[in-house]
């Protein structure tokens, strides 16, 4: 796979870093939309695997994440972050007119991706969530009232099995390591509530992907808001034992081979009548 590109545009809130893993013969583009504190750079393997199996592979960091400009992790309103989504997409729409594009979106990536899919829908072929944050995030809303947000580091041992995950994120310096701010507290449950009013994805595909031991956000919450946007064609898949960032869990060439799989499904024409 060749090495991932960077290119910049102007974003809602700054100059918008995003990245692309180009494909000579792409059977279809895949968008990854990544989640709250971190960046593209941690989904090199993703990449690959959807390189491997046919995609051009584009994304971008958000405002205020990763190489991106703009206060960092300051989310007022997804739809910003979904604005600067578009522009992605758009990109790789204008670049290989027809392509089929398949959004991936992971943890608060899956809030982004569903709004995305609410409001564009027509651009997508289909959508997956990976633990996405969804119907109810109830560790967030705890934080809504509070005066001062605790600065505690996240415990690295709730993303996955693999110690090494845990290790890699600590290290990253290009991941916040700070406590949510306020205004992103209100921004993002806000955010939830809008996605929830707005109701069905419709025809569009969906596979919704999760741990079933992801502490972070337990599937309890994210059902609520599944069931709030189902369309007509919803797949769910629940990784037992498996903790909140089912990519990098022990499992992860299962979760990425149920991702491709589904593609494959998508992808294939329609039988003959």
């Amino acid at each position: 796979m060749p090495a991932a590109r960077q290119w910049e545009f102007a974003g809602t809130h700054g100059a918008v870093t995003a990245h692309i893993w180009p494909h000579d013969t792409p059977r279809y583009a895949a968008v990854l939309v990544h989640g709250y504190g971190e960046h593209l750079g941690r989904y090199d393997h993703v990449a690959a695997a959807l390189h491997e199996h046919g995609a051009v592979v584009c994304g971008p960091d958000h405002a205020g994440h990763g190489l991106s400009a703009g206060d960092r992790v300051l989310v007022r309103d997804v739809d910003d972050l979904v604005a600067d989504l578009h522009t992605v997409v758009e990109s790789a729409r204008e670049d290989l007119p027809g392509v089929p594009v398949v959004m991936i979106g992971h943890s608060l990536g899956g809030l982004i991706a569903t709004r995305y899919a609410q409001l564009h829908g027509d651009r997508l072929t289909a959508l997956v969530l990976s633990g996405p944050v969804l119907g109810r995030w109830d560790s967030l809303a705890a934080l809504r009232d509070l005066d001062e947000i605790p600065d505690v580091p996240i415990d690295v041992s709730t993303l996955s099995r693999d110690p090494g995950v845990g290790r890699a994120y600590a290290a990253d310096p290009l991941v916040w390591h700070g406590p949510f701010k306020p205004a992103t507290v209100r921004g993002l449950l806000a955010s939830i509530e809008t996605v929830n009013a707005h109701g069905t994805l419709g025809d569009l595909p969906v596979l919704w992907l999760h741990g079933e031991d992801d502490p972070l956000v337990p599937v309890s919450g994210t059902r609520v808001g599944i069931d709030a946007v189902r369309g007509a064609d919803l797949t769910s898949r629940l990784y037992p034992g498996a903790r909140h960032e089912i990519f990098n869990e022990t499992n992860r060439d299962e979760v990425l081979a149920d991702v491709t799989t589904a593609i494959d499904a998508w992808l294939a024409p329609p039988p003959p009548r």
